[in-house]
């Protein structure tokens, strides 16, 4: 994210005391100055073209690119820091709905792997009492437990499983 810093602007701006940081870093470097400014939890990393003057407000350049939201929620979380407001949500954290179902389809593929059976791997996901003993053909939770292990299976295909799995010391092959 471009940041710069202007002489005085508007009366509700912000500012930062780059030369102050407390934790903060403000280095030189050959496409202009890179800082680390940590507020509100989260260390924001921000790019500046030349080297702020103590006082100046704050502004964000935003270009219009493939990568315009994600700057957004970005500059959206740094203004929230500003504010000494709460963040919300990290800007590449998935939903939770999304998050959720990964999470069963893991596990789905986990009971698939020791080679359980569907109804076994739905009893482990959704709970026993859920399982109805005779419709278990026609049941939402069997078609919803193969839904599972099928995206598990092409996550799989595709090699996701490994960005999952980032321990030191594996290979990514």
């Amino acid at each position: 994210m471009a940041v710069q810093a202007v002489g005085r602007i508007a009366p509700k701006t912000y500012q930062l005391d780059f030369g102050n940081l407390p934790g903060g870093e403000l280095r030189r470097a050959s496409d202009g100055w890179h800082a680390i400014v940590p507020l509100g939890g989260p260390k924001h990393r921000l790019w500046l073209r030349e080297r702020p003057a103590s006082g100046c407000a704050v502004v964000v350049d935003l270009p219009l690119d493939a990568d315009f939201e994600l700057r957004l929620g970005a500059a959206r979380q740094l203004w929230l820091a500003l504010q000494r407001r709460a963040l919300g949500e990290p800007p590449l954290a998935l939903p939770a709905l999304k998050r959720r179902r990964l999470i069963l389809t893991l596990r789905a593929m986990d009971g698939w792997q020791e080679g359980n059976s569907y109804r076994q791997i739905a009893q482990g996901l959704f709970g026993s009492h859920r399982i109805a003993e005779r419709a278990w053909k026609t049941d939402d939770l069997r078609s919803r437990t193969i839904g599972l292990v099928k995206l598990g299976q092409r996550l799989m295909r595709l090699r996701w499983r490994a960005l999952l799995d980032k321990r030191p010391g594996k290979d990514d092959k």
